[in-house]
């Protein structure tokens, strides 16, 4: 399999997730880490617009899992679905859980989120570290599956043959994906994040940021204005001003770094 992570990569990211080993194959680990890495790894786009300008050839432009984890070990960086949920991935296959990538739609989208389905004694539960959604989600054709998290409520619901919609409550977009449970190859995700920052690639002109901080989720948003760091509670939204310089305002507060956040206000602002 193309998601691997190296051996001492994987003890030096339970560190730094706050995971003590051993690591067992059941929901509350799974749960665990989910929460873990919602907590560490941001949903961002900055380290993606940066690596977008500073790369020529779009074959080269992902940050495959290695790469992602060492950046965010050093930087703080994340990314969005189709790198965060590979990497992801490959740190649960190196810690032996069983599961597959899926490629998914967004309302009349196709194909723009990505997200991981992992078998747990016969049963499928949802993983999406790249939404993120908080918590694993039971998966089940025979009926609507429902699953509760300190910040949503969400329903799993059976929509035709290997279909399903994700809802999200309480939040302003109460249907947050189609899940369309069917494994494919690496090389076809692969592709997809290669073509994820091409001419059509999504998130590459403007900074967004979602993180839990503090036990609470934030956002940040560029395309809002004015600026502002909003934080969220059940079906609560508490806005703060940013002081001072915003770049370093937000990288400070989302804890990513302050170099690259600045070098890509300057290059979203020319």
């Amino acid at each position: 399999m193309l998601a691997s992570l190296t051996p001492d990569s994987v003890p030096q990211i339970l560190v730094h997730l706050g995971i003590t080993p051993p690591v067992t194959h059941t929901l509350t680990c799974l749960d665990q880490l989910i929460a873990a890495y919602c907590r560490t790894v941001p949903w961002e786009s900055a380290f993606r617009i940066a690596r977008r300008a500073a790369v020529t050839e779009t074959e080269q432009c992902p940050r495959w899992p290695e790469q992602f984890w060492q950046e965010n070990l050093v930087y703080g960086a994340g990314g969005t679905c189709f790198e965060s949920n590979y990497a992801f991935f490959a740190l649960l296959q190196a810690l032996g859980f069983e599961g597959y990538l899926t490629v998914n739609n967004m309302g009349e989208t196709v194909g723009c989120h990505t997200a991981i389905v992992i078998l747990l004694d016969g049963q499928k539960w949802l993983v999406d570290a790249g939404f993120p959604v908080y918590a694993a989600l039971p998966i089940s054709p025979r009926g609507v599956m429902h699953r509760a998290t300190p910040f949503l409520r969400y329903t799993v619901r059976p929509d035709g043959r290997d279909r399903y919609q994700i809802e999200q409550w309480p939040h302003p977009r109460h249907n947050a994906f189609t899940l369309i449970d069917e494994p494919v190859s690496e090389a076809h995700y692969r592709a997809c994040t290669i073509a994820d920052y091409g001419e059509n690639g999504l998130f590459l002109d403007a900074v967004i940021i979602n993180k839990v901080i503090n036990h609470q989720p934030w956002r940040f948003n560029m395309r809002e204005t004015p600026w502002q760091l909003h934080c969220f509670g059940w079906g609560t939204d508490t806005v703060y001003d940013l002081n001072g310089d915003a770049a370093t305002a937000v990288a400070r507060h989302f804890g990513m770094d302050e170099q690259v956040m600045a070098r890509v206000f300057r290059q979203l602002a020319t």
